[in-house]
């Protein structure tokens, strides 16, 4: 796709997702907003809580300053911590607190996204606390598609309201999980070099492919899977999406690993690629 085609087709991934948080906890009781997700610590509240606030940050809008509880176990490092602050300061608000601040930042981010004049290799700050950078300004609207799409399938997990796997938000997620697998088995898992990985996946988003250990110790995405890979790894679409987000421990995730079991079960355990 051209630059722009990019930029329209990652906005439209955001819109989707967005929207579809919006009308997923519009009609949750009270209760139901307190229930635990699989983001660790964090409730449907928070997670709600955690998409208006990279939003509104976007938007100029100042970050809270507010102290943390001592007691939060799941705050482990300076970004989980830096995540967290906005997330509980609205610990407190109500359900339609909740709903009418997500829906009032939907139609401020949209219309900030309809008349923005940045061109797609422009730079822009990409905010990740200590991990913010400026990227070209394509690059932050498809982490914000991905983020919001990881986001949305935590609290359709939590709620027990499957749904859209194949969205458009999910394949922008599956292009950007896939980009991280040559750090995760080079570098994390240690793989030699000579090796291959190779990655099925089936389901609402379907791909292979293999990642090749060079002489250098560097790993190398191959769109083409040999038929004798070092590794084989096999799944569904849904289980690699929670394992490379983090949501789930490798000893329960349904895996079928071939060939060589203790270098697939080394990248299973270093294979997530979310901060």
């Amino acid at each position: 796709m051209a630059d722009n085609q990019t930029v329209q087709a990652y906005t439209d991934a955001w819109t989707h997702a967005i929207e579809s948080v919006s009308e997923l906890v519009a009609p949750l009781p009270e209760g139901q907003w307190n229930r635990a997700t699989e983001c660790p610590g964090w409730s449907v509240r928070d997670v709600v809580s955690h998409v208006i606030a990279m939003e509104c940050e976007l938007l100029g809008d100042p970050r809270p300053i507010h102290p943390l509880p001592r007691d939060l176990r799941h705050v482990t490092s300076e970004f989980t911590r830096y995540c967290e602050v906005p997330v509980d300061k609205r610990r407190c608000h109500t359900a339609p607190e909740m709903t009418a601040e997500l829906e009032y930042t939907v139609i401020r981010r949209s219309r900030a996204l309809r008349n923005a004049k940045h061109g797609p290799d422009d730079e822009v700050r990409l905010p990740l606390g200590p991990f913010s950078r400026q990227v070209p300004y394509r690059e932050l609207l498809r982490h914000r598609a991905f983020d919001v799409w990881v986001h949305e399938q935590d609290l359709r997990r939590a709620l027990g309201q499957p749904g859209h796997l194949g969205s458009p938000g999910a394949l922008v997620a599956s292009d950007l999980l896939v980009e991280g697998l040559p750090k995760v088995v080079a570098r994390r898992a240690g793989a030699p070099a000579g090796s291959t990985v190779a990655v099925e996946v089936h389901g609402a988003v379907e791909f292979a492919c293999a990642v090749r250990v060079d002489a250098g110790g560097r790993g190398v995405l191959e769109e083409q899977v040999p038929p004798a890979p070092t590794v084989r790894l096999t799944t569904d679409w849904e289980t690699y999406a929670r394992l490379a987000c983090g949501r789930i421990r490798p000893g329960t995730a349904p895996v079928k690993v071939e060939g060589d079991e203790e270098l697939g079960r080394r990248i299973l355990e270093h294979f997530s690629v979310t901060p």
